[in-house]
Order: structure tokens, then sequence, then C-alpha cells
């Protein structure tokens, strides 16, 4: 699992994502948001990408499968100034508790 944009002081991180890969974790970034969604913490996909929107099917694309990628391997974690210090811990202690267990 990696954190997109950890370590990169240039980096505006005000989305927390994870990116997991299943076949060298042996779990997927789906198995970690049902861990975190039964401790009460919402989580999503990653954003679909543009050209699996409906609205520019049939566009011109020029596709790598980053996006593809991204999207099946990633996870978006709560974040945002509003979040208060019970509410990270408990994030942050949900997926220590799910790493453990692997």
């Amino acid at each position: 699992m990696r954190l997109l944009g950890d370590g990169d002081a240039a980096d505006n991180c005000w989305l927390s994502c994870v990116v997991v890969d299943p076949e060298r974790a042996g779990w997927s970034a789906a198995d970690l948001g049902t861990a975190l969604s039964r401790a009460d913490v919402e989580t999503r996909p990653l954003f679909k990408p543009m050209h699996r929107q409906p609205v520019f099917a049939g566009a011109r694309a020029a596709l790598t499968g980053v996006a593809d990628q991204l999207f099946a391997q990633g996870l978006a974690l709560p974040s945002g100034s509003a979040m208060d210090d019970a509410q990270e811990a408990l994030v942050f202690r949900t997926v220590e508790r799910f790493l453990e267990r692997r």
C-alpha cells in the first residue's frame, strides 16, 4: 500500500488516497474499505476515469491503463480540515489493525 503524494513536498494533498497492489499485498483496496466501513469510517473509490463516464462515451482518448488501474486499486480515505483528532485517530487505528491482521 502506498499513500499518494507521500514524500512529495510540492504535492497538494487535499485528498488522502491509498493505492493497493493486491498481488503484492494479499488484500485489496476494497478489503480495506470494508474494514473501515465496519468501524463507521466512510471511504470511496478514486474518481471514475473520464473515458468511463457516459457523457464521454465514444470521445477520443489517449489511454494508458493508469486511470483504470488507479480506479480499481485506489481508495480515498477521509480527509479535511473539519476532521478532529478523534476522527483521525479512528482512521489510523482502523488501518493499523487491518494491517496487523494481514
